[in-house]
């Protein structure tokens, strides 16, 4: 096993990390990240891995910091070497994405290889990806089972083991399958094993898999905090810059971050906010170190009240007056809900965090509810005419406070000349829709479309989202066939007659896609195909449960 380079000379450079025996080339990676002192977690954890001998059992609540715990060591203790010498269990993709998207984070220079493995994602993108060589494997146990058979995944060379999250490991019935993984690393290996709980079950898998032991337990503290109000809605993929737009035109001062999944989509929002005259600017991790600094300072400024970011490029935002904190996009994981939404109500100042979500991410959303231990409640977007309605109130108000300072003379010569041809009150129509016709001008606004089976769940008096809930279909073509999603949509809608709003969610990958439709119409979709298949194998099949 690889021995950790401590440094021995005391590091100026985040004095609180380079305590716990980091490198300077990662707390270089944490300042850029706006790493500023080590969680508890982190702070009993990081420096046991790195100095000590023993396997470790971490007790402590999802938002505490549990991946830079164990993955700041890491990076530390390995070598590029192009071979798997760490594998992190969770329980499911997102969380797979997220921890191998945090740990990528933190390399720097490293050259240190990471990968995610989970199911729903190209077989084949994996294996290629294993083949080339990698050094730390996040995966969900069912996947990784899938290339151990395979022999894609080499066990031989393994030196560290983490179960994150094991205890929804166990909830989700992986148990039997993480057991018959660590069965297979044979050689010596140190264990991390991270849960919010601790059953008897997770217990008797400690005792017999883990050496000699030590227990760190860091008390939960309020996940969120009481001053963020705390809302989301119901919107469709293709309505969401429409509602984003809606929320900012009906508050009186919107000052607030909007968080995307993507680099992609941070630009494109940004873009299209400008286009419709907000002022907003984006951030992402292909932004320069100088850019970004340029951007915060007009952000806190406030010469834009808009900051669109992905998660990572928000790290080290302190602005202590935001009004709103927007998940355009539904978080990865309660983790990553809680630290956006930690960004408003600070400083004793009241802030509205808001989430959107399609149909069917409404069992995610409850999973955060559940972990965060918080309500999030449901809410309807602002109509046209309540927006409008506003607007004029805000513009009767300002005029009113022109009146009050006195603060119009030299425009009297201008109004005595036009009150000499024209009524008063003709004259003030005017200049108001001179003044204000874009403004209030309720084309400005689209229509956004309710979803049919929501609004169907409210008129039966139910209160849930996805109250029929959804499949997840599986088509066997993909970008290798030349399909499109728009050519998915038409074959669907000519076949089995499926009105395009239902199919949600697509996916198009080099051998095969996935959509997401409602329940009631997955068996018309289902039989559509199975009849046009001729007794041949249809082309849309249930997709298998994620492993």
């Amino acid at each position: 096993m690889t021995t950790p380079i401590i440094p021995t000379t005391p590091d100026t450079l985040l004095p609180k990390f380079a305590a716990l025996g980091l490198s300077h080339s990662t707390l270089l990676a944490l300042q850029k990240k706006g790493f500023e002192e080590p969680s508890p977690i982190q702070a009993e954890v990081i420096p046991e891995l790195l100095l000590g001998k023993l396997d470790i059992i971490g007790q402590a609540q999802t938002g505490t910091g549990k991946t830079a715990a164990f993955g700041l060591p890491l990076i530390e203790l390995l070598k590029s070497k192009g071979e798997v010498q760490a594998l992190i269990l969770v329980p499911t993709r997102e969380l797979a994405i997220q921890v191998a998207e945090e740990i990528h984070s933190f390399i720097g220079q490293k050259g240190l290889q990471v990968v995610p493995i989970y199911g729903g994602q190209s077989m084949v993108e994996q294996l290629r990806r294993l083949k080339n060589g990698v050094d730390i494997v996040v995966g969900t146990p069912g996947r990784v089972m899938d290339h151990m058979e395979r022999k894609s995944l080499k066990m031989d060379k393994i030196e560290f083991v983490v179960l994150d999250e094991a205890d929804e490991m166990l909830n989700m019935g992986f148990l039997e399958d993480v057991e018959t993984i660590l069965s297979k690393i044979t050689n010596k290996k140190r264990m991390l094993l991270f849960s919010a709980t601790m059953p008897n079950a997770l217990m008797k898998i400690a005792d017999r898999y883990m050496g000699e032991k030590k227990v760190v337990a860091v008390k939960a503290n309020q996940m969120t905090t009481s001053l963020t109000h705390q809302i989301y809605f119901e919107v469709r993929e293709p309505d969401k810059l429409e509602a984003l737009c809606r929320i900012v035109d009906i508050e009186d001062d919107f000052y607030g971050v909007v968080f995307c999944r993507t680099k992609v989509d941070v630009d494109t929002v940004t873009r299209a906010l400008g286009d419709r005259g907000y002022a907003a600017d984006g951030l992402h991790g292909d932004i320069s170190q100088d850019m970004r600094e340029r951007i915060l300072n007009k952000f806190r400024k406030k010469k834009v009240n808009i900051l669109v970011a992905t998660d990572v490029a928000a790290r080290g935002i302190d602005i202590q007056d935001l009004t709103h904190v927007i998940n355009y996009a539904l978080p990865q994981n309660p983790e990553s809900y809680v630290h956006r939404i930690g960004r408003t109500g600070r400083a004793g100042k009241q802030g509205t965090a808001i989430t959107f979500i399609t149909p069917s991410e409404y069992r995610k959303l409850l999973y955060i509810q559940k972990v965060t231990k918080t309500e999030i409640k449901k809410e309807k977007l602002p109509g046209v005419k309540q927006i409008i309605d506003k607007k004029w109130a805000k513009i009767q108000l300002n005029l009113t406070q022109l009146f009050e300072a006195g603060s119009t003379d030299e425009y009297l010569k201008l109004a005595d000349s036009l009150l000499k041809d024209h009524a008063p009150k003709e004259v003030l129509a005017a200049v108001l829709k001179y003044a204000f016709q874009t403004e209030l001008d309720e084309n400005h606004y689209r229509n956004i479309h309710e979803n049919r089976e929501a609004r169907e769940s409210r008129e039966a008096g139910e209160g849930s989202v996805d109250t029929k809930g959804t499949a997840r279909l599986f088509v066997a073509q993909g970008k290798n066939e030349g399909l499109t999603p728009s050519r998915l949509v038409e074959l669907i809608k000519k076949i089995a007659k499926t009105k395009e709003h239902k199919i949600q969610n697509i996916e198009i990958m080099d051998k095969c896609s996935f959509i997401t439709v409602p329940f009631s119409e997955a068996e018309f979709i289902l039989r559509a195909f199975k009849r046009h298949g001729d007794g041949k194998k249809p082309m849309i099949e249930k997709a298998k449960a994620e492993k």
